[in-house]
C-alpha cells in the first residue's frame, strides 16, 4: 500500500454520498476478537505478539474477500505514516503509538480495515459514509466470518467472544456514528442530549475517539455495553436514536436561520473568507472554520464548495497530512504557515473548477 497516495485522494467514507450525509459523517462498526491459542496482548510475550503478528497476517492476505485487503507492517513503518493512518480513521492512535509487531489490513477504498494487536489481538472495522450501520454491519459480519473459517477465535458459551476489556465481551462489537452538530452547539441544547445519551448508556466522544475533544462540533456516539446483548440489540439502539439527534439538529439550523439569518451568513462567509487568506492557521482553528462553512453549505448560504470536498479538507489539513504532502518533518509553527498556505490554493483551485 503506497502511503503517499492518500494524500491525494479520500477515503470512500469522505465522499458524503451516504443517507443523511449532511448532517452525519460516518458510520462505523468495530469487532474485537482474540486468538483462542494466545494470552491477550496485554499479557502475551514479544515472541507470542510476533507468532500472533505472522498468523494473521497470513490469514488476512489470504482471504477471500472483495476488495482484497492489503496488510502493513506498523513495527516498520516511520511514525509519521502512522499518524496519517490514524487520521485517516484506518488505525488507532493506540496500535500507532505502541511497541513491537503488529499491523494493519486496508481494503483500497478504506472501508474496511483490520487492526492486529492492538489491545486486542484483532480489531475488524468498518466505516460507511452517511447514516449506514446497517450496511457496515453486513460487510463486518461476512468479513468476520471469513476470518473465523481461519483464525480460531477465544469464545466462551457462557460469555461470548473474550476480550481484554470485560466492556467489550460478549458480542465483541462497537457501533459507532459521527455526526456534525453546529446548530445544536451553538443553541446551547448538546449537553441536554448529551445526558439523554447518558442515561441509555451511550457514549459521546470526540472525533478520534475515546478521550479526543469534539474539534469542528464532530462527535462520536457509540454503545458502551456490549455483554447480555445481541449484535442486532445493539445496533437497533444506536439506530433508534440517531434519527432524534438528526431532528432535533435540522430543527436547530431552521430556527437559528430564521431568527439570526443575517448573523449566521455573516459567520460563515467570514470563516469561509478566512480560510481563503488567512497567513498562519492552527489545526484546531481550521476545523472551526471549515464546520461553519460546512453549515453554511448545509444551509444554502455557501455555495461555493461541496460537502465532499470540505469533509476531504478536514482530514488533508491534519499535521501528518501536511507533512506528506511537502516531503519533510515540519515544527508547529511551519505547520501553521503550510497549512495556510495548502488551503488557499485548494480552495482557489476549486472556485476555478466551478467557475
Amino acid at each position: 500500500m503506497n502511503l503517499d497516495n492518500l494524500t491525494s485522494t479520500s477515503g470512500e467514507w469522505l465522499r458524503a454520498n451516504g443517507p443523511e450525509a449532511d448532517i452525519v459523517i460516518s458510520s462505523r462498526i468495530r469487532l474485537a476478537r482474540n486468538l483462542s491459542t494466545y494470552p491477550f496482548t496485554n499479557r502475551a510475550s514479544a515472541h507470542q505478539k510476533a507468532e500472533i503478528e505472522a498468523k494473521l497476517r497470513g490469514y488476512i492476505e489470504k482471504l477471500d474477500f472483495n476488495p482484497r485487503l492489503e496488510y502493513l507492517n506498523l513495527s516498520t513503518v516511520v511514525p509519521l505514516d502512522r499518524q496519517l493512518l490514524v487520521e485517516r480513521q484506518l488505525i488507532s492512535r493506540e496500535l500507532a503509538n505502541s511497541e513491537g509487531p503488529r499491523g494493519v489490513g486496508v481494503a483500497p477504498n478504506e472501508i474496511i480495515s483490520i487492526l492486529v494487536n492492538e489491545e486486542d489481538h484483532i480489531r475488524l472495522q468498518v466505516i460507511r459514509s452517511g447514516f449506514a450501520l446497517d450496511d457496515a454491519w453486513q460487510d463486518a459480519d461476512q468479513l468476520d466470518d471469513k476470518l473465523e473459517e481461519r483464525a480460531p477465535y477465544a469464545f466462551s458459551e457462557e460469555f461470548g467472544y473474550l476480550t481484554a476489556c470485560p466492556t467489550n465481551v460478549g458480542t465483541g462489537l462497537r457501533a459507532s456514528v459521527m455526526l456534525h452538530l453546529p446548530a445544536l452547539v451553538l443553541s446551547k441544547h448538546i449537553e441536554k442530549v448529551f445526558r439523554a445519551l447518558q442515561k441509555i448508556n451511550l457514549a459521546v466522544r470526540g472525533l478520534y475517539g475515546e478521550g479526543s475533544r469534539a474539534s469542528g462540533d464532530f462527535y462520536q456516539i457509540s454503545n458502551q455495553v456490549t455483554l447480555g446483548k445481541s449484535e442486532t440489540q445493539i445496533i437497533s439502539e444506536i439506530r433508534d436514536v440517531i434519527p432524534q439527534i438528526i431532528t432535533y439538529e435540522r430543527q436547530a439550523r431552521q430556527d437559528m436561520l430564521r431568527d439570526n439569518r443575517h448573523a449566521i451568513l455573516d459567520r460563515c462567509s467570514r470563516a469561509f473568507g478566512t480560510l481563503k487568506s488567512a497567513s498562519m492557521m492552527t489545526s484546531e482553528e481550521t476545523m472551526d472554520l471549515l464546520s461553519w462553512v460546512r453549515l453554511g453549505v448545509n444551509l444554502g448560504l455557501v455555495d461555493q464548495i461541496t460537502i465532499g470536498e470540505l469533509n476531504e479538507l478536514f482530514i488533508h489539513t491534519q499535521p501528518a497530512h501536511l507533512q506528506k504532502v511537502l516531503g519533510k518533518q515540519l515544527d508547529s509553527e511551519e505547520r501553521n504557515s503550510e497549512r495556510s498556505r495548502f488551503l488557499r490554493a485548494r480552495l482557489r483551485e476549486i472556485e476555478n473548477q466551478m467557475n
